[in-house]
């Protein structure tokens, strides 16, 4: 089997339908489903339950990450990431004359 990853110059990467970022946070996130997995059975849980972790982890993981790539878009995660950090407005408690008159330079001694 042979799958195309990149399909041309400038176009960001794709694989199976995860473009950007998704496909770097399926990735990240198998791998460590994986290592919580190889934690769990050598802390000496029952080997059944460890799978049964496993398989629900990894599933709910593939599920969100193609959701989230189907309801955000190739750059759409980052635009809402951003959105969180600007204020929804800006607080200015001092008086409207205040805003509009000069400063006085302070004199050094």
């Amino acid at each position: 089997m042979e799958y195309n990853i990149n399909k041309g110059i400038g176009k960001s990467v794709e694989f199976k339908g995860l473009k950007a970022q998704y496909l770097f946070i399926f990735a990240g996130g198998l791998l460590a489903v994986f290592v919580l997995f190889v934690i769990l059975y050598m802390i000496g849980i029952d080997q059944w339950f460890c799978i049964g972790f496993g398989v629900i982890a990894a599933s709910v993981l593939v599920w969100l990450t193609f959701n989230l790539n189907q309801k955000y878009g190739e750059h759409g995660l980052m635009k809402v990431l951003a959105k969180r950090q600007h204020p929804r407005y800006l607080i200015n408690r001092k008086m409207s004359y205040r805003l509009f008159r000069r400063k006085r330079k302070e004199r050094t001694r």
